[in-house]
């Protein structure tokens, strides 16, 4: 049986047991896809919450605006404090009479809470369309705003794209470079060998262009996993990553996005009716048009209905009968009617009107300013896109070409016919031709994002996954 010591060693022997086993704390990985990655990236981006700002202002506004149809002046004042009563040593005096009374005084032991309450308000019967038009143009520019809002995430998009595809692309070569390091070992192990046996095969210079290829092989490894390191601490940055926690791209593997090149009439078309940059400007320009028919129109007299009253309470104060005696604070009055503001300073009104079609003369302008940009952006962007992709159906081709090539070299050396520096030329020309395939992949994906926000397209057409 276990007395109490057995048992105290025992527990503190499964303690250190625990102890022991802990397991270390160990990086959590996940894997993102490519619209993971998007959305999340917009939602961390501080250009994109900026922007966003300012379509909530322009909403903002259009509610400011609409605020001035009811009552834009409505105004509420009051008063509060403690005053001494009055006193009147004639006996023939009602409350009601004291203003007759020239000796009447303060009765300083007599205080009361004494309230006031103003309250006055206008509201426009006929404003000759200035506060419709004002609304018509806060509700278009908050339209401008949210496409201008559109166009920034479209570009962030596009970023946050090429940064997804650019680590796939640093995982290929580096796994191509991992490949070529077996092949490299394999001819130094073949040379070695023939050094040894004094092969008059082996010549000098093809050891020297073996050691300069390896010099330079060292440099290109180096070179990719510093791109790696950088991309992955972009990526960190972008995802806004959390202590202990790695994010690496779903696929290993960079392919050519799913795309078949259109007409350019198709994108030039698409790119009218659906760039944001263009819708923005159509809708500013609604926006200024409003604006100056809202300046026209307050150049005319306003026809305004107003109310006010005043109310006062004082209870050790008392309130005076006779109308055109006022105890101010005593009393209560309210009065209804119509009136006419008309603002007389023609010069400034005019300048205001002026500045208003200046700027919608600009903004016209501007659209067709946005549209050369567009055309012309977008004829670069195709012609960038179809220049890549048969860049890339080439380097295909070219690599097939090489691969044989290698095979040939290989079968030569291995039945004893081979040249070294034959086989060497084969095994760098395919080295060269992966990571060049690679690299076309990345620049026809990118081309392609590029050319489908050139012509207005989302991204998200593509299907990516």
């Amino acid at each position: 049986m276990l007395n109490i010591k057995d048992l105290s060693r025992t527990g503190t022997i499964i303690f250190l047991f625990f102890i022991v086993c802990k397991p270390a704390i160990s990086q959590d990985t996940l894997f993102v896809t490519l619209p993971e990655f998007l959305e999340r990236g917009l939602s961390n981006s501080g250009q994109v919450a900026y922007e966003s700002g300012k379509v909530d202002l322009a909403r903002n506004r259009v509610r400011t605006v609409k605020s001035q149809r009811i009552f834009p002046r409505l105004e509420l004042n009051t008063q509060h404090g403690v005053v001494p009563g009055v006193e009147s040593k004639r006996q023939d005096l009602g409350e009601g009479e004291y203003y007759l009374d020239p000796d009447l005084e303060n009765d300083w032991n007599n205080w009361a809470v004494f309230t006031r309450a103003e309250l006055s308000a206008t509201q426009p019967i006929y404003t000759w369309g200035a506060v419709s038009s004002a609304v018509k143009a806060a509700e278009a520019g908050a339209k401008s705003a949210q496409y201008e809002f559109s166009a920034v995430k479209a570009e962030a998009r596009i970023q946050l794209f090429d940064l997804y595809y650019s680590y796939l692309l640093a995982i290929e070569i580096s796994r191509i470079l991992e490949d070529a390091n077996e092949q490299l070992n394999r001819v130094e192990k073949n040379i070695n060998e023939m050094r040894e046996e004094g092969n008059p095969d082996l010549k000098e210079s093809d050891v020297f262009k073996f050691e300069i290829f390896k010099s330079e092989f060292v440099t290109r490894r180096v070179e990719v996993q510093q791109s790696l390191d950088y991309i992955k601490r972009v990526w960190d940055y972008a995802l806004q990553a959390e202590p202990g926690v790695v994010y690496m791209p779903a696929s290993n593997f960079l392919d050519p996005v799913p795309y078949e090149l259109q007409d350019y009439d198709y994108y030039r078309a698409n790119a009218v009716q659906e760039r944001p940059e263009l819708r923005g400007v159509e809708f500013g320009i609604t926006a200024l048009e409003k604006r100056l028919e809202a300046e026209k129109a307050r150049q005319y007299p306003l026809f305004f209905f107003g109310i006010t009253g005043s109310f006062a309470n004082t209870p050790n104060r008392p309130r005076q009968t006779n109308p055109f005696i006022r105890n101010n604070t005593n009393y209560g009055s309210v009065g209804v009617g119509f009136g006419i503001r008309q603002n007389l300073n023609i010069l400034s009104m005019r300048a205001s009107v002026d500045k208003a079609r200046i700027e919608y003369k600009r903004v016209n302008d501007l659209e067709k300013a946005v549209s050369d940009q567009i055309i012309l952006d977008l004829n670069e962007r195709y012609r960038e896109a179809a220049v890549a992709e048969t860049r890339m159906k080439q380097t295909e081709e070219a690599l097939v070409t090489a691969r044989n090539w290698v095979r040939n070299e290989q079968l030569n050396y291995d039945i004893g016919f081979g040249d070294v520096e034959d086989f060497l030329d084969a095994v760098q020309k395919e080295l060269e031709l992966r990571v060049k395939l690679k690299q076309n992949v990345y620049d026809l994906n990118k081309k392609v994002a590029a050319l489908y926000k050139a012509g207005g397209l989302p991204i998200s057409q593509l299907n990516l996954k």
